[in-house]
């Protein structure tokens, strides 16, 4: 059997293809039938004269995403589909499919989202999948040539490592236990055994948020580094988003094109992106009319001011102490202040890193999680990371979703992940 992506290796020989029927067109006495196999389409010729009357009454009767076996000679043809067809001999229909849900016509949301262990094959659903396939590809291709370690980090947890209010608990024979907002703290303790590690996996937000920007279980990847400090963590940053964006560009350039993305917008991604601190944010904020105000954090609406006027990602550093996580390490300069930033994507897609220089001062940190009401005895270990050998270092967090909605043009993250768990829903 060969794959679609393959038939120009064999034009002018007898092939059997294997997939699922995307169209049918009848025209009198010749019958043309486009067949996806997940590798590409191929455009089938039935002629009613050159095949068997059951075989012709076969291919006039399919219906869409009957799966099927097509055999017939490949032919280059510039019109169709791939730009080659199959002369078709023979036809077997493998497994029927009476009244397939999703028609070519509007469906609404709710409906495609009820359906979409079928809306998955749809064009523009694989276009985005396949692209975030190949940014999941190219983060680990990234880390790998720069010497990281991946490291896997465990999904149920003790600690906490974000925000207490946005946690999924569940009981561990008799103990709290928690679905994995990050897998930082993890990936801190595996520094002094690699100095440069990465974890990759699922994170979850118990926000009650239905946003375009919001999943409650989400993909990041979490690169730490031992001896690094905030402005280097940056530099990383901008390396790493590059590269994404060159990888889409040279990998999925028909995917990003048949999505409509405006490919010059990506094109323009080039380091240095523009940093601004949260003091010169806030300020241009009030200029731009928000009402946030110095201490406050900066929400959604307020990320899409800061980024509209740039094509490029946007830097912002140094937010208050207070709405920042505990392990963020103190500003000498301005002790209100933790080393630490966002970088926003442009277009109104928000903020796609999150990153810090982590707190290295035992007794600093030991009164953070005071000051937070955390318990002490859940980050005994995380504390032992400063007792014994402690070290300056700095890591961030990119969420895959945001990040690959901002690469394909796509409004919603819902469209950027194959499951996708959103507010109220737990199907399929």
């Amino acid at each position: 059997m060969v794959e679609v992506r393959d038939l120009a290796r064999h034009t002018g020989e007898e092939v059997t293809v294997g997939g699922w029927v995307d169209q049918l067109r009848v025209h009198g006495k010749v019958a043309f039938v486009v067949v996806r196999d997940g590798t590409g389409y191929v455009q089938c010729v039935a002629v009613k004269q050159e095949l068997e009357e059951e075989t012709w009454e076969a291919a006039t009767g399919l219906t869409q995403e009957t799966s099927v076996m097509v055999r017939g000679e490949v032919r280059a043809e510039p019109r169709a589909p791939g730009g080659y067809e199959l002369q078709l001999r023979r036809l077997q229909v493998v497994g029927t499919s009476p009244e397939y849900p999703i028609q070519p016509k509007e469906h609404g949301v709710e409906f495609l989202l009820d359906h979409r262990h079928l809306w998955l094959r749809s064009s523009q659903q694989r276009a985005g999948l396949r692209v975030r396939a190949e940014v999941e590809q190219a983060i680990h291709d990234f880390f790998y040539q720069r010497g990281f370690v991946r490291l896997d980090t465990p999904i149920l947890t003790g600690s906490i490592g974000e925000h207490a209010g946005t946690l999924f608990s569940t009981d561990y024979f008799g103990q709290n236990a928690y679905l994995a907002q990050t897998g930082q703290l993890y990936v801190e303790a595996g520094c002094p055994a690699f100095r440069k590690v990465y974890c990759f996996g699922p994170t979850f937000r118990a926000e009650k948020s239905k946003t375009r920007r919001h999943l409650t279980e989400f993909w990041m990847v979490e690169p730490e580094m031992a001896f690094v400090d905030s402005e280097g963590n940056m530099r990383l940053q901008e390396e790493l988003v590059t590269y994404l964006v060159e990888r889409a560009l040279e990998r999925c350039r028909p995917e990003l094109e048949y999505l409509g993305r405006d490919l010059s917008k990506l094109e323009a991604v080039k380091p240095p992106f523009p940093r601004i601190s949260y003091t010169e944010a806030i300020e241009l904020l009030a200029r731009k009319g928000s009402e946030t105000r110095w201490g406050d954090d900066i929400g959604g609406a307020d990320e899409t001011l800061l980024s509209e006027d740039s094509h490029l990602p946007l830097f912002v550093y140094n937010y208050p102490k207070k709405v920042k996580a505990f392990y963020m390490k103190e500003n000498p300069d301005d002790p209100r202040t933790v080393l630490c930033d966002d970088l926003l994507a442009p277009e109104g897609y928000g903020e796609i890193i999150g990153g810090s220089q982590r707190e290295d001062d035992l007794d600093k940190l030991l009164a953070r999680i005071r000051e937070e009401g955390l318990p002490e005895e859940a980050y005994g270990w995380y504390l032992d990371l400063r007792r014994y050998g402690t070290f300056p270092h700095s890591g961030f967090g990119l969420g895959l979703e945001r990040t690959v909605a901002w690469i394909t043009g796509r409004k919603h993250v819902r469209e950027l992940i194959p499951f996708p768990r959103l507010l109220n829903r737990l199907y399929p």
